[in-house]
């Protein structure tokens, strides 16, 4: 049963949030940030099922759609899907509650594009724009939350309303540290997709789901690989703006087996073979970054 179960969620596919959480731990330890474990256990509580139930959804409208069989009958999987997003919903409505309004909406939007991400009329991984939310969503919105609510109030935002205003207050810097600080995550992240929808792409089209490889051509494996030059110089430019410890460029050196990576992919595009080389360059670029921004707090 718990086997059937991790299938159906595809435990093997969460590193696109834990990464993205565990990096942005390193940022609190590496700015010597206390860190509130009841908010944050809560947060990563309520991603990691909301992550389970948006890709138990995915399986079962795809398998719905594709006519395969489920881990689960489907009584049994849709039973198991509303639980995930019970629970999920319970812990992230508990950590609005202790927190505030602004936690409640960027949770909210979160779990919409969870859910409209595979079910709706039209689903977004079915239109060309996927990329771009699953590497926002997941690069950005994730450390953000696990950032706002451990850093002092008003780091970032501060938001005042009442029956008559909305008073939103930004503070530029910080924000543009944080959409620095999420290009690696965000463009790994929307890379393993377009890896995946590159593999699909015959299949897709048969299936009428037209994802954007399909718009972009031969252009889109130019846009595989340059998004992992997008991730390099945005790191060069956090030390440079020392947003990040200087021990970061060591990352640099991973431009090595992400280039041989990247060639292997342009070669051959296959699920079963080269999929996983986009998964594994996730890993070496977002856990590199996560372990050389953990060693620069020692340093700090």
């Amino acid at each position: 049963m718990l086997k059937r179960f991790l299938n159906f969620v595809e435990l093997r596919t969460k590193i696109t949030s834990v990464f993205a959480f565990l990096m942005a731990l390193a940022y609190l330890f590496y700015k010597k940030q206390p860190v509130n474990w009841t908010l944050t256990l809560l947060f990563f509580g309520s991603m990691l099922l909301f992550d389970f139930t948006a890709t138990a959804i995915n399986n079962y409208e795809g398998a719905k759609t594709a006519g395969e069989l489920l881990p689960f009958r489907r009584p049994t999987a849709k039973a198991t899907i509303f639980l995930l997003l019970l629970v999920s919903t319970a812990l992230g409505l508990t950590l609005a509650f202790l927190t505030d309004a602004v936690v409640l909406l960027v949770g909210g939007l979160c779990f919409l594009f969870g859910v409209l991400y595979s079910w709706g009329p039209v689903p977004l991984s079915r239109q060309p724009l996927g990329e771009l939310f699953s590497g926002v969503f997941y690069g950005l919105f994730i450390p953000f939350l696990l950032l706002y609510i451990n850093m002092p109030a008003g780091t970032f935002l501060t938001l005042a309303f009442d029956f008559q205003t909305v008073h939103l207050d930004l503070n530029f810097f910080p924000l543009f540290s944080l959409a620095l600080f999420s290009v690696t995550p965000a463009c790994a992240t929307a890379n393993i997709m377009l890896a995946n929808n590159l593999c699909d792409l015959e299949k897709d089209i048969r299936a009428k789901r037209y994802t954007l490889p399909y718009y972009l051509g031969e252009k889109a494996l130019s846009v595989f690989a340059g998004l992992y030059s997008v991730s390099y110089v945005s790191v060069v430019g956090m030390v440079l703006l020392k947003i990040l410890p200087s021990v970061c460029l060591l990352s640099l050196l991973t431009i090595v087996p992400i280039r041989n990576n990247v060639n292997r992919f342009k070669k051959k595009q296959q699920k079963g073979e080269t999929f996983v080389l986009s998964v594994q360059n996730y890993i070496i670029l977002v856990g590199t970054d996560s372990l050389l921004i953990f060693i620069g707090g020692f340093f700090n």
